[in-house]
């Protein structure tokens, strides 16, 4: 549709709100880690464990949440190679360091966490730095924040939804010990592999059709 002010408008209030949102939930989270691994009822000998490694994923929901939205972004002005590179280059560099950090400084689960913690961040960083580039060509006026465009809290609802009965899920199987929670992570790693290909469409649609409907081309859709 060309109307590039809005569109600045809704990244901009999208950025601000997220960023504000994800500092609220990570502090919330790293201060009740422990009560939430016991409410899941996390095996006694890995619970410790379990909440350094919770805690140190909360520091790091800024860069996660920057990272998500930014390659959503991208993807809405019609880049999606960008965020594919750096995913690429999050994922190796979290390789190389989980291998540094855990087999060769023996850091153990908060090596893991830790070297997650920092690809996140890097990756996170050059999204911004990449976007901000992308967004300053376009010479249009716009406001930093509109609070009629937070127009995603359906969203919001149903991915915490699914995400809630997955914990609840996960609350049933951990009492059955650690055996029995490997298991269920890695049945999880598989089937995640094989949905992805679904919800990956989905997120490829989704702004196909708004970009479509935005300039007008009914037939294209």
């Amino acid at each position: 549709a060309r109307d590039y002010s809005k569109m600045k408008t809704i990244v901009s209030t999208s950025l601000i709100s997220f960023l504000v949102l994800s500092i609220l939930l990570g502090v919330t989270g790293f201060c009740f880690s422990s009560s939430m691994m016991g409410l899941l009822q996390t095996p006694a000998d890995i619970l410790e464990e379990a909440v350094l490694y919770l805690r140190v994923y909360f520091v790091g929901f800024p860069f996660l949440f920057m990272y998500n939205i930014l390659s959503t972004m991208f993807t809405s002005i019609g880049e999606s190679k960008i965020p594919l590179c750096l995913l690429i280059f999050s994922s190796v560099l979290n390789i190389m360091m989980d291998l540094w950090m855990v087999a060769g400084l023996g850091l153990g689960v908060f090596g893991a966490a830790l070297a997650t913690l920092i690809a996140q961040g890097i990756s996170a960083v050059f999204s911004f730095l990449i976007f901000l580039y992308r967004i300053r060509q376009y010479k249009s006026p716009a406001r930093w924040f509109d609070g009629r465009e937070l127009i995603a809290v359906p969203s919001v609802l149903q991915q915490s939804t699914v995400s809630i009965g997955m914990m609840i899920v996960q609350a049933v199987v951990n009492p059955f010990g650690t055996q029995a929670l490997a298991g269920y992570a890695a049945t999880m790693r598989v089937e995640n592999v094989f949905s992805l290909i679904f919800v990956s469409i989905g997120n490829a649609v989704s702004p196909y059709v708004s970009q479509n409907l935005g300039a007008k081309k009914i037939g294209r859709i």
